[in-house]
């Protein structure tokens, strides 16, 4: 294998990703040496320039990572960068173990964190502030004379720059005159806003001549606001992760700052085809990392081309550029309607259609399916969050009002019996008939849900073998006070996948157990409607 990229791309503009060191900083992310390979290679298949592994030399995983990174990945776009520091004061590179481990990485570019803060310089380095300038020129001269393409991340820049403009703007000097390719400026605390950074950017730019990046995080919660200011400032390097991810609050976000530089700003900044992949590798990655994805991300989100109020349905079924900045394939993601009690007509159509069902222009259809789902919303139901209730309780309405039908339930029962020594026993008993057929099914389970989960699965397997594939993935309890004055109902949601597609169903009762079972039949019935199963007559 090698690391050398074949990127279609030239080298005047920079998306360098940074997950697998900074981004693996945030608290909850522990990412072992296969998550990062897997990692770096979803990054590469988006297409960003480069990918900062982490600091080898500094911990084992990292050492590691690079050393299986050589030989395990074949990179098509991106150049693999090692991250490390200038030396030690009174030493010279040549000498120094941690800038021999960067070398001995075998990467091609080299990242090296530099001090550009006075006050770090003295109280962190402890050594003087020209000291610290021969720790830039000696360390960035040697790994350029070794064959190495050197980028210098500025820490601490912006507040540096507030404190001592000129020392800051020294540090830049220092380390383009040495032969740094580019020289980032970080907003290292997260505490900068737009104007401030572009007018900081506007100013190194034209006082030093060097090539420009810019590293933010997101404390005010302007990283990618910043990122994308210090562009319109002249930086041509931005530095971002995955989703955001970093420490405290996070890092610029490379997804919405590409699709703004692709899509707003018209720059060329991955390979051809590669933007429309950018909603499945965000998930990927949260995926390898076992993080939640966020669903209200810009762009990637699956809220992100969600909609929901009527007023935005109907002009959506006009024209939807009139409620979406862009359109959602653009970026792999998909525009969806939202069905709840703010449903309008314009809304239901939208649902229809997107689901494949054919309303016909049927106004008085339509005019019940809304009013159906009105009413059932007032009793605790949510549609939005449960597409595939919604499908069932539309085909019902289609049919003029016969549900759709796998199965007819006799009887259920679950029992749990707590035992003297403290254990407790969970079991249920399904009755239903199925294809003329009479079940009895019982089944033990980890509690009474999960009892009539399997005892239902016993019972229609036999009959439906295409239940075998399905899974309950997610299981959402929420207690609804004051529903029917002071009785309280509950609420149910259910995730089920059948390993290619993921769908939602909703139960709502007075207690747990008969909600579950709603949500439970409703999963069923739609895993049999989408495996294609003829429902029973």
């Amino acid at each position: 294998m090698t690391e050398t990229a074949t990127s279609e791309l030239d080298d005047s503009f920079h998306v360098f990703d940074t997950t697998l060191r900074d981004g693996a900083q945030r608290e909850g992310i522990n990412l072992t040496v296969a998550d990062k390979l897997a990692i770096a290679r979803h990054l590469d298949d988006f297409g960003v320039g480069f990918i900062e592994g982490g600091w080898p030399g500094a911990n084992p995983r990292d050492t590691e990572f690079f050393a299986r990174a050589r030989e395990e990945i074949d990179f098509k776009h991106a150049r693999l960068v090692a991250f490390g520091a200038t030396r030690r004061a009174g030493a010279t590179a040549a000498e120094d173990p941690q800038v021999k481990a960067l070398l001995d990485s075998g990467a091609e570019v080299i990242t090296l964190v530099a001090k550009s803060h006075d006050r770090h310089v003295e109280l962190a380095l402890r050594t003087t502030l020209d000291e610290n300038l021969e720790m830039v020129r000696d360390t960035v001269s040697y790994l350029t004379s070794q064959g190495r393409r050197v980028f210098v991340d500025c820490e601490h820049f912006f507040d540096g720059y507030r404190a001592d403009p000129e020392y800051a703007k020294s540090v830049v000097r220092a380390a383009s005159e040495a032969g740094a390719d580019v020289v980032i400026l970080c907003d290292t605390n997260g505490g900068m806003l737009p104007a401030q950074v572009q007018a900081v950017v506007s100013t190194v730019l034209a006082d030093t001549g060097a090539r420009l990046g810019i590293h933010a995080q997101d404390d005010t919660g302007c990283a990618v606001a910043n990122t994308l200011a210090a562009v319109d400032a002249g930086a041509t390097h931005v530095q971002c992760t995955a989703n955001g991810y970093g420490e405290r609050v996070g890092n610029a976000n490379l997804f919405p700052v590409v699709a703004a530089l692709e899509l707003k700003y018209g720059k060329k900044v991955l390979p051809e085809g590669r933007l429309r992949e950018m909603t499945r590798i965000s998930h990927a990655i949260a995926e390898v990392v076992n993080l939640t994805p966020s669903t209200h991300q810009p762009y990637v989100g699956v809220s992100a081309f969600a909609h929901k109020a009527g007023l935005h349905a109907s002009a959506i079924k006009v024209d939807p550029d009139l409620y979406q900045h862009i359109d959602p394939e653009l970026v792999g993601n998909t525009m969806r309607m939202l069905v709840s009690d703010m449903a309008g007509r314009a809304s239901v159509e939208l649902k229809g259609k997107e689901l494949g069902i054919d309303l016909g222009g049927d106004r008085e259809l339509v005019g019940r399916v809304v009013e159906r789902v009105k009413e059932r919303e007032l009793k605790g139901y949510t549609y939005e969050a449960a597409d595939a209730s919604f499908e069932l309780l539309l085909r019902t309405e289609v049919q003029g009002g016969k549900p759709l039908r796998y199965f007819e339930v006799e009887s259920w029962r679950a029992i749990v019996e707590d035992r003297p020594d403290g254990t407790h026993a969970n079991e249920a008993t399904v009755k239903l008939w199925a294809k003329g057929e009479r079940i009895v099914a019982t089944a033990e389970g980890n509690g009474p849900v999960n009892a009539l989960d399997r005892a239902l699965r016993v019972a229609l397997e036999k009959i439906y073998p295409q239940l075998a594939k399905l899974d309950l993935v997610d299981y959402k309890v929420r207690i609804l006070e004051h529903v029917h004055g002071t009785q309280s109902t509950t609420r149910v949601l259910i995730s089920t996948s059948d390993g290619t597609g993921e769908w939602s169903t909703v139960g709502v009762a007075d207690n747990v157990i008969a909600a579950s079972w709603q949500a439970l039949e409703d999963a069923y019935t739609y895993g049999l409607l989408r495996a294609g199963v003829e429902p029973a007559e």
